[in-house]
């Protein structure tokens, strides 16, 4: 751990499906958060760390800013306010195609109330088919905010990150680095390894079905007769019987696939062969009962 270094905590806000965990996922250069085209993807704070020499940059991934309908919405909302007040600087990432939204405004007003340096993230400007639409949208967030710095990206291909990434230097503080420099992460294996399987749900199911769902590692462990497998149970929970017919499918062939696309994705981020057995069970209402959102790894202050 380097103690003579620099380091910045960055917080990742802005409305639902704008591409935060897609930029972090670019600039740590390996996938740590779940990615989907479903709003609300990110249901909790995942933290990405990035080491370059003497600076350090601590991400913090947030769940999209949305009204919230149930106790898990009122969770996600919690933490992204949590998450502001705790960080050093702010990335407010918003789409080149798209028009401001209420929710991005009541964001920005939250942003004003805490004092942090915000940069704007222009993001998904490779969709733009006229580029000098680009300066147009500069302006119009400029007129709402006073943003320390505007840096239009592309997370799909890597567009302005290189110059984000040199904004956020200059937000770093000496008093060390406070992770080791080859860490990228704070998650625990076994929130990673529910996050892979619960990305695979939303990519692969119906509208209806992802956002009823939660993902429990159950056990995780190295064999012992074999180090290089590691043996992974987890267990889906859903809200509604029907929606567990329709995750594991005609035959058990949407679980089949829900688990083997998990399991090949497993085995690059934990650099192993996997074992993974899955199973679905039903808890109704679970997003609407906070002992349940407990037991299923989120924070239980959150819920005060």
């Amino acid at each position: 751990m380097n103690k003579n270094g620099k380091s910045a905590f960055v917080t990742i806000v802005g409305k639902p499906n704008v591409g935060k965990s897609s930029l972090l996922n670019k600039i740590l250069g390996q996938k740590i958060a779940i990615v989907s085209n479903k709003p609300q993807t990110t249901r909790t704070r995942i933290m990405g760390i990035y080491t370059q020499g003497e600076y350090q940059l601590v991400f913090i991934d947030t769940p999209g800013f949305h009204k919230p309908k149930t106790e898990l919405g009122k969770y996600m909302v919690k933490s992204i306010n949590e998450s502001v007040n705790g960080g050093d600087v702010c990335v407010f990432v918003t789409e080149a195609n798209e028009k401001i939204s209420k929710g991005e405004l009541a964001l920005l007003e939250k942003l004003k109330a805490s004092d942090l340096p915000v940069i704007l993230v222009i993001n998904k400007i490779d969709m733009l088919k006229d580029k000098e639409d680009l300066l147009e949208i500069i302006l119009e967030y400029s007129s709402l905010y006073n943003f320390s710095a505007v840096v239009p990206t592309s997370a799909e291909n890597g567009h302005g990150i290189s110059d984000l990434l040199d904004e956020l230097k200059t937000h770093c503080i000496e008093g060390g680095h406070f992770f080791n420099d080859d860490e990228i992460t704070d998650q625990p294996e076994k929130v990673l390894a529910g996050e892979i399987i619960r990305e695979k749900i939303l990519r692969l199911c119906d509208k209806e079905i992802p956002h009823g769902t939660a993902v429990v590692i159950e056990n995780m462990k190295q064999r012992k007769t074999n180090p290089n497998i590691l043996d992974i149970d987890a267990t889906i929970y859903c809200e509604k019987a029907s929606h567990k017919g329709i995750i594991i499918g005609k035959g058990g062939s949407m679980l089949k696939k829900i688990s083997s696309y998990s399991r090949q994705d497993m085995e690059r981020f934990f650099e192993c062969k996997v074992n993974l057995q899955t199973w679905v069970k039903v808890k109704e209402d679970w997003r609407n009962r906070a002992s349940l959102l407990t037991n299923f790894g989120y924070d239980k202050h959150n819920f005060d």
